[in-house]
């Protein structure tokens, strides 16, 4: 089967729709570029990006299908995942009202967590695997699937790099540092109760 230029405007529109409504990777950015500046908002976007798009290539290739086989697997994801966020919300808890330091969060470390964030929540890849199962027929060439796979990368980076250009702008900056304990334990109760929800969730 040959991608076909439809299929693909109706995976980017429905990509697009679900990077604007809010959740934990939304949380996630918004707070490491208000407090570690526009490179770490970048940087979390990359990894943010890169693992939503290895979702997509683990859709593409049937991955949902060895979670049906093993559904072992998928707890063990979920859950570990679910804690993940937890850990997150608690140190956001805990330092709610210790002021920001200094030094900026390394780029490398930012890539990384934005990765970690992603990977542990396989919401990300069970709607991958429903969009490219309404959307995509079987049988894709390999260069069709790495041509999705590239496409969904760049729509992110590009999402998340103006999200957080706009996110470090002084004006965003200075608002939140006057209202950080409360947009902190903001955060943490959302990311909290989306761990709590993974975990509960059958």
């Amino acid at each position: 089967m040959t991608l076909t230029l439809a299929e693909l405007v109706a995976f980017n529109t429905v990509l697009l729709a679900a990077l604007l409504s809010p959740g934990a990777a939304m949380l996630f950015i918004t707070r490491a570029t208000v407090t570690g500046g526009r490179t770490a908002g970048i940087a979390t976007g990359i990894g943010l990006g890169m693992a939503a798009a290895v979702w997509t290539l683990a859709a593409l290739l049937g991955l949902d299908v060895v979670f049906s086989l093993f559904p072992w697997a998928y707890t063990v994801l979920k859950v570990g995942g679910a804690l993940y966020l937890i850990w997150i919300a608690i140190q956001t808890w805990r330092h709610a009202n210790a002021p920001m330091g200094n030094a900026p969060l390394p780029r490398g470390r930012a890539v990384l967590s934005g990765m970690l964030l992603n990977f542990g929540n396989p919401k990300s890849m069970l709607f991958a695997a429903a969009v490219i199962v309404v959307i995509f027929p079987k049988g894709l060439a390999a260069i069709d699937i790495g041509f999705i796979v590239l496409n969904h990368l760049a729509l992110e980076l590009i999402f998340y790099t103006g999200l957080a250009l706009a996110l470090s702008t002084p004006q965003v900056r200075r608002g939140y540092l006057s209202l950080k304990p409360i947009f902190d334990r903001i955060a943490a109760t959302l990311l909290g109760a989306l761990g709590l929800r993974l975990i509960l969730e059958k």
